[in-house]
């Protein structure tokens, strides 16, 4: 009878503790499951975010580029002239201005 009870109580410690790792499986299961939505989800706003900044460079090249293009330009004699001409009403030799009466 006392081999009995022993047995019994084993098999019912032997049920708890199976249903105690099944139910700390089931909760690491749960928490995996989340993390993993979350990271997810950073990985598309990350992913957003490096599409806009990767158009950001595109833009800063382009404007990089145009500065540099009227760097250029700005060394040029024919931009001499025309500040020299719009800013400072400075003409060629033999040059006839015409003003408008105001």
């Amino acid at each position: 009878m006392v081999k009995r009870r022993l047995a019994f109580r084993r098999r019912r410690q032997n049920r708890l503790g199976m249903f105690l790792v099944t139910i700390a499986v089931l909760m690491l299961l749960l928490v995996v499951g989340v993390k993993s939505i979350e990271l997810h989800e950073k990985q598309r706003v990350y992913a957003e975010r490096e599409t806009a900044l990767e158009e950001q460079i595109a833009m800063e090249k382009q404007r990089t580029q145009e500065i540099e293009e009227f760097r250029k330009y700005t060394r040029t004699k024919k931009y001499a002239e025309e500040v020299a001409k719009d800013k400072l009403g400075l003409v060629h030799k033999g040059e006839i201005i015409f003003k408008e009466k105001e």
